[in-house]
């Protein structure tokens, strides 16, 4: 099977989203049961091996010495029969599912491979030091008699799991399709994706995509809703070993030790890297001819910089592929969020955009400098994720070094950290200039909403918008309470930019030497919009 590019890869892995809820007909899961029929035995395990993080590491560095392998299936012929609607066919038994701790912690139910995902992985269940491999077997799934998957042999291998609610009525957790990851979050509802590693995204080179090759799951002795997640990862210029501690409450919380090995020199190296998609919002709505009002899975780019600076970034669906840098030094969070919780302003009640969750980078430790890097990608459909941001360290990465990072991922519907300053609640813009007054030419107006407890009571006299712009002039900037709304102020200003260079502008509202609001930055693309 020839490599998937990076659209084919990220297309199957937005498809099959929907995989990540099973079906409401499905009836009460039931434990397994030791006595039951050969059928619903309990799943067969290999004989117990040596475990421990520290092994994990070992076997990543010694991966790093030694030639990738492509892992191409011999069995391609058959699994690429298996595609969308053939995969949702494959059901896993609940009653074969693996229950760590002795059923304490929530069920696991593992994924069949498919088109989209032909490479197996290993998936063991971690007992005090020791492990052991949970075999394929084809009566693990119940699927049509004619189906093509019963071509297959045993013991190929899955191609990922889900960790389920105790009643395994629904899953909140997900591992699935090369180094990907994704978890429900506080609403209950898929979204945007993280994965492991990122490798020279949006170069001229093709992308390289390393995957989960193998797993050990092992359960906390004291909370049903936490899973500690051991794996490898592997792939042609990089391998790694991950611990990624997963704890759900009213949000999921995943607190991950990462070693990577690089086998080759890398260009990019992206650390903790989010996928998401975005296609158009209220400040770009007139990019699509669609019903809804917005759709998006994220629609902006929170960072909290090493000196204590809150940005916010509107994502953008931009007419090329671009890159933008945020040079920091220990930064103390990124992520990207989904701000706008108002229903009204998707109108999807289908896929439900209004629930989708924000995710959280907080680095554990002094990561040094580098940048967070956000990379936009154009697209004209929902099913394309087209959003990256992930962290470059700055210098080179080359061969024989180990590189380790700490971090936590929160899974939330808000920022976990919230500042106290006013933040941006909606941005639009549209021709600048004065209504009943000639338009000037080559001038877009900005108009941007800011929201939050410190904005009680200023007045017009109190503030200042302070615009920067990287080229072209800036005019009729005021900043003024918004009549009717409580705790919120509105920023105007006209931007006058001749060509069609993208460019980038910051602003924030400000009261005397004090800043009052968060820095709302955008990069945008001229020229005016038409008369």
């Amino acid at each position: 099977m020839p490599a998937l590019t990076r659209r084919e890869t990220l297309t199957a892995l937005s498809s099959l989203a929907l995989l990540g809820l099973l079906p409401p007909w499905m009836s009460k899961a039931f434990a397994a049961d030791p006595t039951a029929t050969p059928e619903n035995a309990l799943l067969e395990m290999s004989a117990p091996e040596p475990f421990s993080f520290d092994l994990v590491k070992k076997q990543a560095a010694d991966l790093a010495t030694k030639p990738w392998v492509d892992p191409r299936s011999p069995y391609s012929a058959i699994l690429e029969q298996i595609d969308y609607d053939a995969f949702q066919k494959i059901i896993w038994k609940r009653d074969h599912s693996l229950f760590i701790n002795d059923g304490e912690a929530d069920p696991v139910q593992l994924f069949h491979l498919g088109r989209y995902f032909q490479e197996p992985c290993t998936i063991s269940l971690v007992e005090g030091d020791q492990s052991r491999r949970i075999v394929y077997r084809k009566d693990y799934f119940d699927m049509p008699d004619d189906h093509v998957a019963r071509q297959l042999p045993d013991n190929i291998g899955y191609s990922g799991f889900r960790v389920m609610s105790q009643d395994q009525t629904t899953d909140w957790l997900a591992f699935l399709g090369a180094a990907y990851f994704r978890a429900s979050g506080a609403l209950d509802q898929y979204g945007l994706s993280a994965r492991a590693i990122a490798i020279d995204t949006a170069m001229p080179t093709p992308e390289e995509f390393p995957r989960f090759t193998a797993f050990w799951l092992e359960a906390s002795p004291d909370e049903k809703e936490r899973v500690i997640i051991n794996a490898l990862v592997d792939g042609p210029s990089i391998s790694g070993a991950l611990r990624m501690d997963c704890t759900k409450s009213d949000r999921v919380v995943m607190d991950i030790e990462c070693a990577l090995y690089p086998r080759k020199p890398i260009a990019r190296l992206g650390v903790a890297p989010l996928t998401s998609m975005f296609w158009f919002d209220e400040l770009n709505h007139r990019q699509s001819l669609d019903w809804r009002p917005e759709i998006h899975d994220s629609d902006g780019l929170a960072l909290w910089t090493g000196t204590g600076e809150r940005l916010w970034r509107p994502l953008n669906n931009p007419p090329r592929v671009m890159t933008n840098s945020y040079i920091d030094e220990n930064p103390k969070g990124f992520g990207l969020l989904q701000r706008d919780r108002d229903f009204d302003h998707y109108q999807d009640d289908g896929v439900w955009y209004d629930k989708r969750p924000t995710v959280w980078v907080e680095p554990l430790g002094d990561w040094g400098k580098g940048s967070v890097q956000l990379v936009e990608i154009p697209t004209d459909d929902e099913i394309h994720d087209n959003i990256v941001l992930y962290w470059v360290p700055e210098g080179n990465v080359a061969p024989g070094r180990e590189l380790n990072y700490k971090y936590r991922l929160h899974w939330v519907k808000d920022e976990p950290y919230p500042s106290p300053l006013g933040r941006v609640a909606e941005s639009f813009f549209g021709v600048g200039g004065n209504p009943g007054q000639p338009r000037p030419a080559n001038t877009t107006k900005f108009v941007v909403d800011f929201t939050g407890d410190k904005l009680d009571g200023l007045t017009r006299k109190d503030l200042d918008a302070v615009v920067t712009v990287s080229r072209g002039t800036v005019a009729n900037t005021a900043a003024y309470p918004i009549v009717g709304r409580k705790n919120a102020i509105r920023a105007t200003f006209d931007v006058v930019a001749e060509g069609s260079d993208p460019l980038d502008i910051r602003m924030y509202v400000r009261r005397g030497a004090d800043a009052m609001t968060e820095t709302w930055t955008s990069q945008f693309f001229p020229p005016a919009p038409p008369l």
